[in-house]
């Protein structure tokens, strides 16, 4: 990029400010409306609820931001880079998403602010951030296919068993068809899936519920309303059928230590925590707290594995809050600052996820009670301002 787009990039910052959600939501609409070959990689609920035009703004703004300073984008660009692993984007995506963003800076900025030069700009800049992607990807693409058990694109797993867990939450145990061995993956990562439903294909993202083991994968499926993949997985696949399975990926990993640490969930945000909690367990060398929120028993998945672990390892404490109805074990309602300050130590590393919402709440939180940012871990697709 030359000196005088990079000048122009910064100094549509303001623009963005206020209405970079209207512009990647038009982009949004002319990409989906009028490419059918990218339709697949979105998820309609979240285009719908405005997740992935806010998410999506939030990294335009970021990236505008820091033009001249990309270093400073700090986690953004690696939780792209994963998330789009996840999903198995290519190369030949990326003019696709190009000629839609330029389209829809000019469409609705218009003309008389959205010039050539506006427009040339904002062409390199997203062919100079294309770039870094395409070659980030590739590099993962690559050491998965050449990892043991590793493999590129689409393998085929069958359901060895589907587990109900509670009310909302199944497991889906898979093993590959192949009966070759699976990569080693790390917990809190996640995989893709490959859908087809009613002729239409889908891919979602769904964390592994269990550490590695070389040979299985299990994801945890929350059934939510309207959720067209949760649905079908709950309603319409069952043991012995077959899924197109993409390699785990995903930023947010357990990181080696023997500090304490907490885990903090809420609702299905409990899946990567269990394999987290399992890996920490089992190599013994730190205590562990277990903080899991749920809206009542009737969803509260997983009770026998985290009683277990609190019979079996002195070494982990586990609480248990149901918002509605309380139960014998633990206390109910919503979290509370004087729960988290009675049950994180201080020099704890904690790792956190649940709705967006809750993560706020536990972000502030946890920061008000003393726990520096580089102790505090979350998934979150966008700036970690925007939970503050």
């Amino acid at each position: 990029m030359t000196p005088e787009q990079t000048a122009i990039i910064k100094a549509t910052v303001p623009l963005l400010e206020t209405g970079g959600e209207a512009l990647t939501t038009h982009f949004y609409r002319i990409m989906l409306s009028e490419y059918d070959e990218v339709r697949p990689l979105f998820n309609q609920a979240h285009q719908a609820d405005g997740t992935q035009p806010r998410a999506l703004a939030n990294a335009v703004l970021q990236y505008a931001r820091h033009i001249d300073n990309l270093g400073a984008l700090g986690a953004l660009p690696a939780q792209i880079i994963q998330k789009h692993v996840a999903l198995q984007i290519l190369p030949e995506h990326y003019p696709i998403v190009g000629t839609c963003l330029l389209r829809a800076i000019r469409e609705v900025l218009g003309e008389d602010i959205a010039t050539d030069a506006v427009i040339d700009a904002w062409g390199a800049a997203y062919w100079q951030l294309a770039n870094i992607l395409i070659g980030a990807e590739g590099a993962e693409y690559d050491r998965l296919a050449q990892a043991p058990g590793g493999w590129r694109g689409a393998r085929q797993f069958r359901v060895a068993r589907k587990q109900v867990e509670s009310a909302e939450i199944v497991s889906f145990y898979l093993e590959p068809v192949d009966g070759g061995p699976v990569v080693d993956y790390q917990p809190g990562q996640y995989l893709g899936l490959r859908l087809n439903i009613d002729g239409q294909e889908l891919r979602r993202n769904y964390s592994l519920s269990q550490k590695s083991d070389g040979r299985t994968l299990r994801i945890s499926v929350k059934r939510e309303h309207g959720g067209v993949a949760s649905n079908h997985l709950h309603d319409h696949v069952g043991q012995g059928d077959v899924l197109d399975v993409f390699p785990p990926a995903g930023e947010f990993v357990l990181a080696a230590g023997d500090a304490p640490l907490a885990l903090i969930s809420g609702g299905i945000g409990v899946t990567p925590t269990l394999a987290m909690a399992q890996v920490a367990l089992e190599e013994g060398n730190r205590d562990v707290t277990f903080i899991h929120y749920a809206r009542n028993g009737d969803v509260h998945a997983f009770g026998d594995v985290i009683d277990g672990w609190a019979r079996n390892y002195p070494r982990f404490t586990a609480h248990i809050v149901y918002e509605q109805g309380g139960h014998e074990d633990g206390p109910s309602g919503r979290p509370s600052v004087e729960q988290l300050q009675a049950w994180v130590p201080v020099e704890a590393d904690a790792y956190f996820l649940g709705p967006k919402p809750f993560m706020g709440f536990v972000n502030r939180t946890l920061a008000q009670l003393g726990l520096p940012e580089t102790r505090r871990h979350f998934e979150f697709f966008g700036p970690a301002e925007a939970l503050d």
